[in-house]
């Protein structure tokens, strides 16, 4: 997708009175309302969008969702921006999970809030909508603000303040993008936690790691636990491991692994010397790793 506006708006500026005018709509899209902004779109005439940051749709929670709108209809409007250069055509900004379930009950149309919307309001009512009425797994939430980031160029900062979240929120959740695919697999499914996976981020087998944590049912702490306790040697020529990292020294790590994309370990020792080691695991991230390293000349 195209930015369609060249004045894109800050974060989070308008997005409470996009919501207001959805709460203010009836539930049964009618033109009695002043200028309600609700008309009532074939369901074939609406698209996904691409861009959704939820990737999975419970079964089950749909049927539910379908049980309902067949008997009290759709509640809320689902809101949708035009297609560009395609007559009656139209992409959802949000409602889903609305639009789905109300094709398994079978309904022929839908109410539908039209909006002219950028492409950053329309990640960003996504993100937003999906928060806070039908949780993302830890996973999508992540993918989602880095969307926002590295599409849009928002800071966590920015992100923190408009999501109504804490910095550091924000910053866990994306150090989770650093984990191996199979790793995120098990955090999306909901066998490992948020918390579990954190305490992998920093760890050279993570993969290893989370198998162990799912077979012996560890919690938190134990996992913590675990990525602390050095490796064996695998040589007999290997170097001893020094003393655990300190808190500053592992934050750091977190927050560079987090900006950066990839997997960062630092050894520091008293004297002020020591090394910081980066893995990429492709040609793009090494590509990135060079630009991020050479962007002050």
């Amino acid at each position: 997708m195209t930015e369609r506006r060249s004045d894109r708006r800050g974060l989070g500026r308008g997005l409470s009175a996009l919501m207001a005018d959805i709460h203010a709509t009836p539930a049964d899209g009618s033109e009695n309302a002043p200028d309600a902004g609700v008309r009532v779109v074939p369901i074939e005439a609406l698209s996904p969008n691409p861009d959704q940051p939820r990737r999975s749709f419970s079964e089950a929670a749909l049927q539910e969702l379908a049980a309902s709108i067949r008997e009290r209809g759709i509640i809320q409007p689902l809101i949708a921006r035009p297609v560009a250069n395609q007559t009656d055509r139209f992409e959802i900004v949000a409602g889903e999970r609305r639009w789905r379930a109300a094709q398994l009950a079978q309904l022929h149309e839908v109410p539908v809030l039209l909006r002219d919307l950028s492409d950053t309001e329309v990640l960003e009512v996504a993100i937003i909508e999906n928060i806070q009425r039908a949780d993302l797994n830890p996973i999508e939430e992540a993918t989602g603000y880095r969307q926002l980031i590295e599409r849009f160029g928002h800071t966590q900062d920015k992100l923190a303040a408009a999501m109504g979240k804490s910095r550091s929120h924000i910053a866990n959740l994306m150090r989770l993008l650093t984990l191996p695919a199979d790793v995120q697999q098990l955090v999306s499914g909901g066998k490992l936690s948020a918390g579990h996976a954190r305490a992998l981020v920093s760890t050279e087998n993570p993969t290893e790691l989370a198998r162990q944590v799912i077979a012996r049912g560890l919690s938190v702490r134990q996992t913590e636990a675990l990525a602390q306790t050095p490796d064996k040697p695998r040589r007999r020529s290997a170097a001893p491991k020094g003393p655990p990292k300190d808190a500053d020294t592992r934050i750091l790590e977190q927050d560079l692994a987090t900006n950066l994309g990839m997997s960062v370990s630092i050894d520091h020792h008293p004297g002020g010397e020591g090394r910081m080691i980066i893995r990429y695991k492709s040609l793009e991230q090494l590509d990135h790793l060079c630009q991020a390293l050479s962007f002050n000349r």
